[in-house]
This record gives structure tokens, C-alpha cells and sequence, in this order.
């Protein structure tokens, strides 16, 4: 997670999501760890393909197999999900903006939800 809030360079999102939106949005892991990586980038602003990746690599760090035994599976099947579940409900909650041609997601800046996203990255690395 960042070290410092002045190192963020993404845009900041106009309207203010309520607690209840923010632990709705935070309690899907798939979501949680996209957020986690796009957060992580200095201008907020990723690949559908590297947040698949970084996904995957969480899920796995974090031991949650899903059963699936074959690697590219399991990526290409974060990487729908993603797509058509958890980037379109960030989208409509104002988190981020998805643009389907380029495959690219910008995230815009969310103190309040940041607060809550750094205290559970920092939960789940314990």
C-alpha cells in the first residue's frame, strides 16, 4: 500500500461512498485485492489484464485455490469476473471508471474508502 498520501497522482472521485457502500464493496475478496493493486499505482490507472494478474497472485498468496488446479484457468476466470461482476459494481459506486475498448481502469481517489482498504490490507498481511 502507499507509504505516503502525496504520492497519489490519481484523480479524486466526486461524490463520498457511505460506510455501508464501503464494507459492502470491501467484503468480496476479488474486489478487495483489485482495489488493493489500483490503489498501488502512482496515476491509478491499469490493465483489465495486470489487475487480473495481480488478483490471481493474491488469491494465491493467500491460499484460496478455488479448486483450480490449472493457473491460466483460474486467471482467465478472475479476469471475467472482474470484467462483468466487481469492475461494473465499482463503476456504478464510483470508485473507478472502466473503459471497455482499451480494457483500462482508472481508479479515482477515495479517502474514506482508502481509510477502511489500507486497514484491511493491513489485517490480511498478519
Amino acid at each position: 500500500m502507499r507509504e505516503s498520501e502525496g504520492e497519489s497522482t490519481a484523480a479524486t472521485a466526486q461524490v463520498t461512498p457511505s460506510l455501508d457502500l464501503i464494507f459492502d464493496l470491501l467484503s468480496n475478496r476479488r474486489r478487495r485485492y483489485a482495489l488493493y493493486y489500483l490503489y498501488d499505482q502512482p496515476d491509478g490507472v491499469a490493465t483489465l489484464e495486470e489487475i487480473a494478474d495481480a488478483v490471481t497472485t493474491d488469491l494465491k498468496r493467500f491460499s484460496e485455490s478455488d479448486g483450480e488446479t490449472n493457473p491460466e484457468q483460474q486467471r482467465g476466470r478472475v479476469q471475467m469476473e472482474l470484467q462483468h461482476t466487481h469492475l461494473p459494481r465499482l463503476e456504478d459506486a464510483g470508485i473507478l471508471e472502466h473503459d471497455h475498448r482499451s480494457e483500462t481502469v482508472r481508479y479515482w481517489t477515495q479517502p474514506s474508502l482508502e481509510e477502511w482498504l489500507e486497514h484491511a490490507h493491513h489485517k490480511e498481511q498478519s
